[in-house]
C-alpha cells in the first residue's frame, strides 16, 4: 500500500469547478433516495415473497433489522462523500498499488454485472407478466429504457435523475403495497414476527439471504458518489454540519420507505399466500396474488416490479461507471458500459434456466462483494486523518464494526447452505 497521489477536485470530479450547494430544506435530499431503489430490486421481490408464503410473518425482524443496518451503511458512504470530497472508489484506489487496484476493480466490476443480471431479469419478467413479452425482448427493452434514463445524469443532470428515480421508487412503493388495502394482515400476528425466532434450516437460509443481501455493494459505492456529486467539495465545517444532518434525515426517510415496502411484500404473501401452493418463483407468486386478491392487485404488483427493475438496473449501471472511474481513474462513457452489462443478461435470458433462479444465483455472487465494499467504508470513516472531526465516534464505530460482522457472517452461512446444502 502507498501513500494516496495528491489530486486536485477538479481531477477529482474529471470535470469543472466544484459548485457550491444549496444548504436549505428540501433541495438537500435525493441521494438517498436514489440509493434506496437497491434495497427493493427484483432480487429483494423474490426473497419477501418466498419468506412470507413459507414462513408467515415469522421473519419480518430481519427486515427490521437490515433496514437498521443500512441506515448505518449508508450514512457512512455519504459522509465519506461530503467530508472528503471524494468517493469511496476514489479513496481505495488511492491506497492501493496499481497491482491490487486492478484486483480490487476486477471484483467490483464483477458485482456490478451481476447486479445488472439481477435487474434486467426483473424487468423482463415484468414485462413478460404484464404484456406477455419476450423474455430476451423484455430484458432488451428494460435496458433501452435505462439507457434513457441514464442520459439524465450523463448530460450532469443529477436532479432530474433524481427525481426520476424517486417518481419510480413511489411508483413501486404503491404496486407492492396495494394489495395489503385489498386484503390487510391480522396486525397482532405480524406484531409477533418482531420478536427474533427461526424454524429450521430453510428459515435460516431464507434469512441469511434477506439479511446479508440486503446492503448491496454497488449502493455502498455509489452513495458516496450522489453526495459528492449532489453537494460539491471544499466546505467549511459548519456546511459540513448542515449537510450532515441533512443526510441522516434523506437517509432515514428513504430506507424507511424501503423497508416499509419490504415489509409490506412480506406481509401480503403471508396474508395471503401461507399454506398455497405457490410456484417457487417471482411469476408463481404473482399467479396466486391474482388467484387471491383478483387481477388489480396482480398488475399493481407487477407494475412495481417493472419500476423496480427499470430503476434499479439504472441505478445499478451507474454505480459501474462511478466504480471504474475511481478506481482504475478511467472514465468509460455510460452507454457503452450499460450495453456492456447489458449482453450478459441477455444471452442468459434466451437459454432455459430459470429467470427466478438466476436472479437467485446472481444474489449469491453479490454476497462476495459485501466485505470489499464495507470494510474499507468502516476504516476510513474511523480515520482522523482522512475524516478530521468528523471521524466516526465510539459508538458509531462499534455499531459500524457489528454490523460488518454480522452481514459477513450471515454472507458466509448463506455461501455455506448454498453449495453445500443438507
Amino acid at each position: 500500500m502507498r501513500a494516496p497521489t495528491p489530486r486536485t477536485d477538479a481531477q477529482a470530479a474529471g470535470s469543472a469547478t466544484p459548485r457550491r450547494p444549496r444548504t436549505s430544506g428540501l433541495r438537500l435530499l435525493g441521494p438517498a433516495f436514489v440509493a434506496a431503489v437497491a434495497y427493493v430490486d427484483p432480487g429483494n421481490v423474490a426473497a419477501n415473497v418466498s419468506a412470507g408464503s413459507q414462513f408467515g410473518f415469522l421473519l419480518i425482524w430481519v427486515l427490521v433489522a437490515a433496514n437498521a443496518m443500512a441506515v448505518i451503511v449508508q450514512y457512512l458512504s455519504a459522509k465519506v462523500g461530503i467530508v472528503t470530497g471524494k468517493s469511496l472508489p476514489e479513496l481505495v484506489g488511492e491506497r492501493l498499488g496499481r497491482r491490487a487496484r486492478l484486483a480490487y476493480w476486477s471484483q467490483a466490476e464483477l458485482i456490478a454485472v451481476a447486479t445488472d443480471l439481477a435487474e434486467v431479469i426483473g424487468g423482463a419478467i415484468a414485462l413478460n407478466l404484464l404484456f406477455g413479452v419476450p423474455l430476451v425482448v423484455g430484458g432488451a427493452i428494460t435496458g433501452v429504457i435505462s439507457m434513457a434514463l441514464l442520459v439524465l445524469q450523463q448530460r450532469r443532470r443529477q436532479r432530474h435523475f433524481e427525481f426520476v428515480i424517486t417518481a419510480m421508487l413511489i411508483i413501486l412503493t404503491v404496486g407492492f403495497t396495494a394489495g395489503l388495502f385489498v386484503a390487510p394482515p391480522d396486525w397482532g400476528a405480524a406484531a409477533t414476527g418482531l420478536v427474533p425466532g427461526l424454524a429450521g434450516p430453510d428459515s435460516v437460509l431464507l434469512a441469511a439471504s434477506m439479511l446479508g443481501a440486503t446492503v448491496m455493494p454497488h449502493v455502498i459505492y455509489l452513495h458516496s458518489s450522489l453526495a459528492r456529486d449532489r453537494h460539491g467539495r471544499g466546505h467549511d465545517q459548519p456546511t459540513i454540519t448542515r449537510l450532515l444532518r441533512a443526510t441522516r434525515w434523506d437517509v432515514v426517510g428513504a430506507l424507511v420507505l424501503a423497508g416499509g415496502v419490504n415489509i409490506s411484500m412480506l406481509l401480503l404473501a403471508a396474508s395471503t399466500l401461507q399454506g398455497q401452493a405457490v410456484e417457487d418463483s417471482i411469476e408463481g407468486a404473482h399467479a396466486a396474488i391474482a388467484g387471491a386478491l383478483g387481477p388489480v392487485v396482480a398488475t399493481l404488483f407487477a407494475v412495481g416490479l417493472l419500476a423496480s427493475g427499470l430503476a434499479s438496473t439504472s441505478v445499478g449501471a451507474y454505480a459501474g461507471a462511478e466504480i471504474m472511474q475511481g478506481l482504475l481513474r478511467v472514465r468509460v462513457p455510460l452507454m457503452l458500459r450499460r450495453v456492456v452489462t447489458l449482453l450478459p443478461a441477455l444471452i442468459l435470458l434466451s437459454t432455459d434456466l430459470s429467470p427466478t433462479l438466476m436472479l437467485v444465483l446472481s444474489q449469491v455472487v453479490l454476497s462476495f462483494g459485501i466485505p470489499f465494499a464495507l470494510i474499507p467504508l468502516v476504516q476510513l470513516t474511523r480515520s482522523t486523518e482522512l475524516m478530521g472531526p468528523r471521524r466516526n465516534g465510539p459508538v458509531l464505530q462499534v455499531a459500524a464494526v457489528v454490523i460488518v460482522a454480522a452481514i459477513v457472517t450471515l454472507n458466509v452461512a448463506l455461501l455455506v447452505l448454498t453449495f453445500w446444502p443438507r
